[in-house]
């Protein structure tokens, strides 16, 4: 999440792949990379914004079909610098926090966003009950 001083978000409406919908800028991290600076390429690479000091704020992890786990590092961010533009992932644009609701969101988005804005929050889990897939936020 890169937010800004004035109550908004910066979004992606994403196109085509896995997860279509309005999301936050991201992606996975390079061979030998760090998960931060992972972040702040990506960032960079869809937006045109190179981040400043982003932080961990929370993990989503789901298992995968073949028994591991597959897990996602959460970032948020108000200190970036550069020239918004948007890329081939999808267009970028400032929003505020509370229109998200509006959009068609990204599987999930509604339901991670509690791990951006609540400390006390920090783990998105997928867990399976009675055959059935759940989630819980801890």
């Amino acid at each position: 999440m890169v937010a800004d001083e004035n109550g908004s978000v910066l979004v992606q409406e994403r196109v085509g792949g896995r997860w279509p919908g309005i999301a936050f800028p991201g992606g996975h991290v390079e061979p030998g990379e760090s998960f931060t600076g992972s972040v702040v390429r990506e960032v960079e690479e869809e937006t045109g914004y190179s981040l400043e000091n982003p932080r961990l704020c929370g993990i989503k992890q789901f298992p995968t079909d073949e028994g591991a786990r597959y897990v996602i590092l959460l970032y948020r961010a108000d200190r970036f610098h550069g020239t918004l533009r948007s890329s081939e992932e999808g267009r970028v644009f400032w929003l505020k926090l509370d229109e998200l609701g509006r959009y068609e969101l990204a599987r999930d988005m509604a339901e991670m966003l509690p791990l951006f804005e609540d400390e006390g929050k920090n783990e998105f889990y997928y867990f399976e009950e009675n055959g059935e897939w759940k989630h819980a936020i801890l």
